[in-house]
């Protein structure tokens, strides 16, 4: 395979992305730093809807970090997460011409006469890539992602706008101690550049969903692959928005619910692997009734110790037990835990594990009030804000991400199933143990590289 030299790393890239962007990140930050030191009045929400248009413009992963850091409370000014939650990882594909030289670099120049057939057009369009349809020499249906110039660079002119931007914030608001969170976030989308590691964690949720009902992982192509194309098998399906539009009955939301639960959590908890993005484009209804998934680039491993903690801290919530919710954050790797900052970080954890507290069939969230999510984020940064503020560990963001992520599809789908009887069935036998034996197992035969 052909790989052209990835002009993405040169400064000039570098700093072409930095100015696109600079002039947003900065100008707001100074408006919202006059608007909390120096009391200028300023119209955020119009800012907001502004960072959001200049954002949403751009290929890349300024939307896709934006996404997450709507989901950590108040790592963003209110205005600015409200704006940036409704950004969609959809961006204008790529010209015939661009795919074919890039098609080119990847496969080599008679890389079409490798396939039967390759659809001009595109398929979708991410942040990082976009998907072509394309039937390969034995009549193999596929779908060939294949990823935008230079995005080597692109990632790192936005994690240095991202990097400015949290540091302008922190210093106007302390609540929230961000050095982890930025160190997750890059490293994670750093990875996700890296195709073949997506085709070995494609690969392992294979393996770690073996035999559970309703869920379909699609089979990467190694020889029609390479760090910046993937190939797999293509999946039909509908997209979760189309398919909600369609009005389906109660028992086929309930199904898709639960084949989502278990494709997160049955990896978490018996592998401590979690899949960070449980964005509505990264799955299908398919035509069984079940889910298609779509996109393997945000996954984390955890050691099984974190999976501990997750299912102690569960325990101590439900019995009001400060001293192993203490010792679970501190698994975690929350420091510096006072009884106060205990008690604000007990409320976020109440929020969560709400549903999971009672052994009867309900929706998510019982509550109609759509703003309750931001409600309780509010409280519990004024908390933090009020304790001298806390430093979130990285394990904690895509746990985070995960779990406000999927609980939003579940109030979408509108589901009403037994949440407790869901957990306690993914997390019956528990052993750390066998966790890890389990998890060092699937990783080397899946081939998943260790993580950065």
């Amino acid at each position: 395979m052909v790989n052209e030299v990835d002009s993405g790393s040169t400064l000039f890239g570098e700093f072409k992305r930095f100015a696109r962007t600079s002039g947003a990140v900065s100008g707001i930050a100074a408006r919202v730093a006059g608007n909390r030191v120096f009391g200028i009045k300023t119209d955020r929400a119009r800012h907001a809807e502004d960072l959001k248009t200049i954002l949403g413009g751009l290929k890349g992963p300024m939307m896709k970090v934006a996404q997450i850091l709507t989901t950590i409370p108040d790592a963003l000014p209110e205005e600015y997460a409200k704006e940036l939650a409704q950004l969609q990882a959809n961006a204008p594909a790529m010209g015939w011409v661009f795919v074919r030289r890039r098609m080119a670099a990847e496969l080599g120049p008679d890389w079409e006469a490798k396939f039967r057939s390759f659809g001009h057009e595109a398929a979708a369009a991410a942040s990082l890539g976009q998907v072509h349809r394309a039937m390969l020499p034995d009549g193999r249906d596929v779908a060939c992602k294949l990823q935008y110039p230079d995005m080597a660079s692109t990632v790192e002119a936005d994690l240095r706008q991202l990097k400015l931007a949290m540091a302008v914030y922190k210093r106007m608001d302390n609540a929230i101690h961000q050095e982890d969170i930025y160190v997750e976030l890059a490293t994670r989308l750093r990875e996700e550049l890296d195709y073949q590691r997506e085709a070995a964690q494609a690969r392992l949720y294979t393996l770690m969903l073996e035999g559970q009902p309703d869920i379909v992982i699609p089979t990467p192509v190694p020889e029609f692959s390479t760090k910046r194309l993937l190939t797999m098998t293509w999946l039909t399906g509908t997209g979760m928005q189309t398919w909600l539009d369609t009005d389906p009955p109660l028992e086929a939301r309930n199904r898709i619910a639960r084949a989502l639960f278990r494709a997160w959590y049955v990896p978490f908890y018996r592998y401590g692997v979690i899949h960070g993005d449980p964005h509505l484009g990264n799955y299908q209804v398919n035509p069984e009734g079940g889910i298609n998934l779509l996109d393997f680039g945000a996954i984390r491993v955890f050691g099984s110790n974190f999976v501990a903690g997750v299912i102690e801290l569960f325990n101590a919530i439900r019995d009001n037990d400060d001293e192993h919710a203490h010792h679970a954050y501190k698994i975690w790797g929350f420091t510096d835990i006072t009884k106060e900052k205990l008690d604000v970080l007990n409320d976020w954890a109440r929020f969560l594990y709400e549903p999971l507290m009672q052994d009867r069939v309900r929706p998510i969230q019982e509550t109609n009030d759509v703003t309750y999510g931001r409600s309780v984020a509010e409280r519990v940064h004024e908390g933090l804000k009020r304790t001298g503020g806390i430093r979130p560990p990285r394990e904690f963001v895509l746990m985070d991400r995960s779990a406000i992520g999927l609980g939003s599809v579940f109030l979408r789908l509108r589901a009403e199933l037994n949440w407790q009887q869901l957990f306690h069935e993914t997390v019956a036998d528990f052993d750390e143990s066998a966790l890890e034996a389990r998890q060092t197992a699937a990783l080397a035969e899946a081939g998943v590289p260790k993580p950065l």
